[in-house]
Order: C-alpha cells, then structure tokens, then sequence
C-alpha cells in the first residue's frame, strides 16, 4: 500500500514538488532578484524527476512572473517581491500563516 503523505494538502504531482520547492527557496531568500534558479539537469538530479518535469515546474514560474527565462542562459528570479498564493491552491498562504 503506498505510503500516504502526512499533510493532505501537500502537492502531489511530481512538477508541483519541484515548483513547491523552488518557491520555498525563492521566498526564504536563497534565490534573491537576478540569481540564476538550478537547471533542469540540475533539478532532475536533485529532485529525482524526468526532464518534462523540471521543464514543467520552471514553465510555471515563468507564466507567473517569478523567473524569466533567457535561452542558452538559464532561468533567474524576478525583480518581484511578492508571491503570495503562488501554487494557486492557498498552500503558500497556509505557510506564510504558520510561521
């Protein structure tokens, strides 16, 4: 029987880990504006995902303005400062609230 996660709202599809993830990093600071995020070999690696996947996880902080992406030059973070809400789903307001 596969192992259930103990947080039920915690993401399930293996891009939203990955995005979960790099937002955390974002917004603890690890990432600031301009930093270049790690690269889809690198998040494959890391996280144990196929390479659609990170591709997936990056594409969706790109459409919301958390990372710009420059061909042959990776992905950096934005200059901007607020990503409240940013899965969508309320999780990341969940966690600014129990901090």
């Amino acid at each position: 029987m596969p192992e259930r996660p103990s947080d039920p709202h915690a993401p399930r599809a293996p891009y939203m880990r990955v995005l979960a993830t790099l937002l955390a990093d974002i917004e603890s600071g690890k990432y600031s504006p301009g930093d270049p995020i790690p690269s889809e070999a690198e998040l494959c690696k890391t996280h144990g995902v196929a390479r659609e996947t990170a591709r997936r996880a990056v594409r969706v902080l790109r459409e919301r303005g958390i990372v710009e992406t420059e061909w042959g030059k990776g992905s950096r973070v934005t200059s901007a400062t607020q990503y409240a809400d940013t899965l969508g789903d309320g999780s990341s307001d969940q966690q600014h609230q129990s901090r």
